[in-house]
């Protein structure tokens, strides 16, 4: 592909704000075409009333190991917005036992960390981790209830919670080649690979603000309630964008990179395959100050609630692929997450001001059947790349999925190799 004259990035999501920080030169014509009246799409912070103050629409844990997302925040001067102990460690509760542990892998490659008692999960061996790395290199189809079954010593300690966070998928059903993706880039390089970091002050002021006055300080045009309803193509290429209010022509040096969810991509690209079945994720922010000696993310093990943040003003909560819990009514649900929570954490107190956000299709189903569906970037028009988590970046739909989405598009619409 050929360095375009205009380049047209339809979304402002992660995806494909990314791309415009990539491509972005003073001089070169890029635009965004938003459908919203703002940008982030599922990784933004918004004023929500019920709490009186700002709150991220999801919570996400970045990793340390995550390059793509360390290298855009390098780009935009924003990598001291997340924050995160200085060396790995995850911090659990059992609510059945009451016991609290803590995950400590050591830097470096060598997993000496499981020889030491007090940095593994009680009760476990150094053994049990070793049945980590049978997911390394098993065929397509496998999944890791294939690998690792629920009877494991480790599996509801350990596997399932982080794997569920980083697939959005029941683990018995999930992808073992995505698991595997995950582990080989974090835990499996060590420690230094795998500090958990999350954004203090919100997802916006640390990924979503930062990136857009980089790319409007380079001359990308943001054009926001600019809903993309059809393209036309002729030949190879894209020939029309349509907004309904306004029609753009494209000249022959023009691109476009479709950067929105797959149902709208299917909509707008004809017989294009995308995943098709989706997992949910539910948020739940309650406004009170965390326990003094609440961890900044907390795992809980036989719980509703998965994960616990702890803000300077509230806490949060996160369950993955949270089918069971979509149909509960919302004050019931409230209830409920709350209980796990001064169980988890030591709160005391009658339910505070809460925010439950369901989001019904946060990510692709991360079975084998879904991954094979996900699309490469480039497309048979050759004017014409995707980017967004879904695509096949060979890694499952997280931050760091959609942004190396986005570099990988910049870089192919510059006609370079994509290195990420």
């Amino acid at each position: 592909m050929m360095r375009a004259r205009t380049l047209h990035i339809i979304g402002a999501g992660l995806a494909g704000l990314t791309t415009a920080a990539g491509v972005a030169r003073k001089g070169e014509d890029v635009v965004i075409h938003e459908a919203s009246a703002h940008a982030g799409g599922r990784c933004r912070s918004y004023f929500e009333p019920a709490l009186d103050m700002m709150i991220d629409n999801g919570n996400h844990l970045v990793l340390s190991g995550n390059r793509a997302t360390m290298h855009l925040l390098d780009l935009v001067g924003s990598r001291g917005e997340l924050a995160g102990p200085d060396e790995a460690s995850f911090s659990f509760v059992d609510l059945d036992s009451g016991e609290h542990w803590t995950l400590k892998p050591n830097i470096g490659p060598v997993p000496w960390w499981v020889l030491v008692k007090a940095r593994r999960v009680p009760g476990s061996s150094p053994f049990d981790y070793l049945v980590g790395a049978r997911l390394a290199g098993r065929k397509h189809g496998t999944t890791v209830g294939d690998v690792i079954s629920e009877d494991h010593p480790l599996y509801h300690r350990m596997w399932e919670p982080l794997l569920v966070s980083a697939l959005n998928t029941d683990p018995q059903e999930a992808c073992t080649q995505m698991a595997w993706a995950v582990m080989r880039e974090t835990l499996a390089r060590g420690g230094q690979a795998c500090r958990p970091l999350i954004a203090h002050h919100g997802l916006s002021r640390a990924f979503i603000e930062p990136v857009i006055d980089f790319v409007e300080g380079r001359g990308v045009e943001l054009k926001f309630n600019h809903r993309l309803k059809a393209m036309s193509f002729t030949g190879e290429r894209v020939s029309e964008l349509d907004f309904g209010d306004e029609k753009i022509s494209l000249d022959e040096r023009d691109a476009v990179v479709l950067a929105v969810p797959p149902w709208v991509a299917q909509d707008l690209v004809p017989d294009i395959t995308t995943p098709t079945a989706f997992r949910s994720i539910i948020n739940g922010h309650f406004k009170t100050a965390p326990a003094q000696d609440q961890p900044p993310i907390l795992g809980v093990v036989n719980g509703a609630v998965q994960w616990v943040f702890a803000f300077e003003q509230h806490v949060s909560i996160t369950i993955s692929a949270a089918e069971p819990f979509l149909d509960r009514p919302r004050q019931e649900l409230a209830e409920l997450l709350w209980a796990d929570v001064k169980a988890a954490t030591g709160l005391r107190g009658d339910l505070p001001a809460w925010q439950i956000i369901k989001e019904k299709r946060a990510t692709f189903a991360c079975t084998p059947g879904e991954v094979a569906k996900r699309p490469p970037q480039t497309t048979r028009w050759k004017n014409l790349v995707l980017a967004g988590d879904y695509v096949d970046t060979s890694l499952p739909a997280t931050i760091e999925g959609a942004v190396r989405s986005g570099f990988a598009a910049a870089r192919l619409v510059r006609g370079k190799t994509i290195n990420f």
